[in-house]
């Protein structure tokens, strides 16, 4: 069967899955980019940069430095940074509202590939028990049929249970990807704060 044979037979159940695909694949793609170009700095060389300012009493240079690396840590170290001088408390609330707010972006459209991926499949499998219940209709409607009647229009059906398959498997791997992913960010970023507590609380002693 041809591409477009399988879309006749599957039904409008297929071009749901179509454009379920097309919005799953468009976001893995618009995800995977973001967190690479998040993820060109290393924390650690990171980190070394930053104490090496504040060792030399340089705080506007560590300012600088945060605030000109584009990564979620580096985003947290800044605002911390900002308040140096104000007391201890007030920095820590500051830099976890600031890991907050990273972690909504980096968690940015991630739960729909988490329902597409969880959903595909039944919608595919709703669409395979339609093309049944058509294929059953169509051999009452005509009074005559045989087993290869029943095969060809379950065989039809199927389709919409493999589509579904296939937008599915891809999503779901997708999903657990971005998941692992926010996850080392977020160690990042608490490592990072935690670190820019440290050197503060030395730096002011």
């Amino acid at each position: 069967m041809s591409f477009l044979q399988l879309f006749k037979a599957g039904g409008f159940t297929l071009y749901i899955l179509l454009l379920l695909s097309t919005i799953s694949l468009a976001i893995i793609i618009e995800r995977y980019l973001y967190y690479r170009s998040r993820s060109k700095i290393k924390r650690l060389e990171f980190m070394k940069g930053i104490a090496k300012e504040l060792e030399k009493g340089n705080v506007k240079k560590a300012l600088e430095l945060s605030e000109h690396t584009d990564t979620p840590f580096s985003s947290v170290v800044f605002s911390g940074l900002t308040l140096y001088g104000h007391n201890e408390v007030v920095i820590s609330n500051t830099m976890e509202r600031e890991v907050t707010i990273e972690t909504v972006k980096l968690e940015r459209y991630t739960s729909i590939v988490g329902t597409i991926g969880s959903t595909a499949v039944y919608i595919g499998l709703f669409g395979t028990v339609l093309g049944i219940i058509r294929a059953f209709h169509d051999i009452s409607q005509s009074g005559s049929g045989g087993i290869n009647i029943v095969i060809n229009g379950i065989s039809e059906a199927l389709i919409c249970t493999a589509a579904g398959l296939c937008v599915a498997v891809p999503a779901v791997i997708a999903y657990n990807y971005f998941v692992k992913k926010v996850d080392g960010f977020i160690t990042d970023m608490e490592l990072s704060a935690s670190e820019i507590l440290d050197m503060l609380n030395i730096k002011q002693k």
